[in-house]
């Protein structure tokens, strides 16, 4: 879509009075979290540098077309402005309205320059009203995506909270387990117990499972991959916490644990990693 040229030419010939409404409209429809996340001073200096970057590229032919080369500097500054947004623990309707709230100020600002003209108005008003939901749209995926990746991110922070492997004697680690199992939990407790491995260069490893409630074939495949994984490194794997409820769910399910040291309690493995150790336990 062409334009006439009046947005770029109303945001050089009225920007301080544009920049002066709109920080009024965002204040009134700011919350209360939202104001103390960024300062005035920042706030102005984002709306200003919106501003500055939306004249430079609605100017020329393409000034609707956000795809241009042109427009990638304010692409980019929208993209940081929302990653940012979505660190700070904004939401996307908060994160939107920086955008939306600039309509009332910009449409007033082309009436004032269309004057009695009703056709120039009608399509500057629609040129605008394009150009800014497609800038709001632009800035809620990318702050979508920022909060998916930073989700992610937790989560596999958690994961790995939640998987702590444990020095209990030298030679000797144990990683015990709680809460529910999955494809996911399981590869980062491999991947941090094969790395545990190496680091202390352990010999015999524990995986408790005492915690777990259910076991399924996924879960028990995964640690039997575990244990074929640790053996391949050198190290012994017994696992601890076979309740009978969880005995009896591997036996249905048909999976064969032949070869795998098993234990009923954590206590148990440990005095039997020690026997194999070479320490001996006297009571």
């Amino acid at each position: 879509m062409t334009s006439s040229g009046m947005i770029a030419a109303v945001l050089k010939k009225r920007g301080k009075q544009l920049l002066t409404e709109w920080l009024k409209d965002l204040s009134t429809a700011s919350t209360a979290a939202s104001r103390s996340r960024v300062g005035t001073d920042e706030l102005e200096q984002q709306c200003a540098q919106f501003l500055q970057l939306l004249a430079a590229a609605t100017e020329g032919k393409h000034g609707h077309d956000l795809t241009v080369a042109q427009a990638k500097p304010l692409r980019d500054f929208l993209e940081s402005l929302s990653r940012s947004r979505a660190q700070q623990g904004y939401t996307s309707a908060e994160t939107a309205t920086f955008i939306f709230s600039f309509k009332r100020p910009l449409f007033q600002a082309l009436r004032e320059e269309a004057g009695s003209n009703a056709q120039v108005l009608a399509d500057e008003i629609w040129a605008a009203t394009e150009l800014l939901d497609s800038l709001g749209l632009h800035t809620v995926a990318t702050f979508q995506r920022a909060r998916e990746e930073l989700i992610n991110r937790q989560q596999e922070e958690m994961l790995e909270l939640s998987t702590p492997v444990v020095k209990l004697w030298d030679g000797i680690l144990a990683l015990p387990m709680i809460g529910t199992l999955d494809s996911a939990r399981t590869q980062v407790v491999m991947e941090s117990l094969l790395q545990k491995i190496v680091d202390t260069g352990s010999e015999m490893a524990i995986i408790d499972i005492t915690g777990v409630p259910t076991v399924d074939t996924l879960v028990a495949q995964h640690l039997l991959k575990t244990v074929t994984a640790l053996r391949l490194m050198g190290a012994e794997c017994i696992i601890s916490g076979i309740r009978p409820q969880i005995a009896q769910t591997i036996v249905h399910l048909g999976v064969d644990l032949q070869g795998v040291i098993t234990k009923a309690n954590l206590a148990d493995a440990l005095a039997l990693a020690l026997k194999r150790a070479g320490y001996t336990i006297s009571h």
